[in-house]
């Protein structure tokens, strides 16, 4: 029993980490690829590129979101990143709350 328990524990762990590191290279991305399309002010809003959508479409969304903090939100303005996940055909949800901000919906 005890080697069982071992063995979750190191599964979960492992688990853990490669969670973590996932996140953290959809982020290092996402600051490579869409950062200036994202970053403030609010406008003007520009397309993003090519590189940036494919960014947005492979990103574990939920994963970033729940590490956004009011200090990346003084740095990156929520209503483009709005415009650019619109952009990618990865918008999000009405309602869905990215740190402290909550996305409305999407004007048609």
């Amino acid at each position: 029993m005890a080697n069982l328990m071992c063995v979750c524990f190191v599964l979960l762990s492992i688990i853990v980490v490669v969670s973590g590191d996932a996140c953290e290279g959809d982020r290092q991305d996402m600051v490579r690829e869409c950062g200036q399309y994202q970053k403030w002010p609010a406008e003007p809003k520009l397309d993003p590129s090519n590189a940036c959508c494919a960014v947005w479409q492979k990103a574990n969304i939920p994963c970033l979101c729940a590490s956004v903090t009011k200090d990346i939100e003084k740095r990156w303005c929520m209503d483009k990143v709005a415009y650019v996940a619109n952009f990618c055909k990865k918008p999000f949800a009405h309602g869905y709350k990215c740190g402290s901000y909550t996305f409305p919906s999407l004007a048609l």
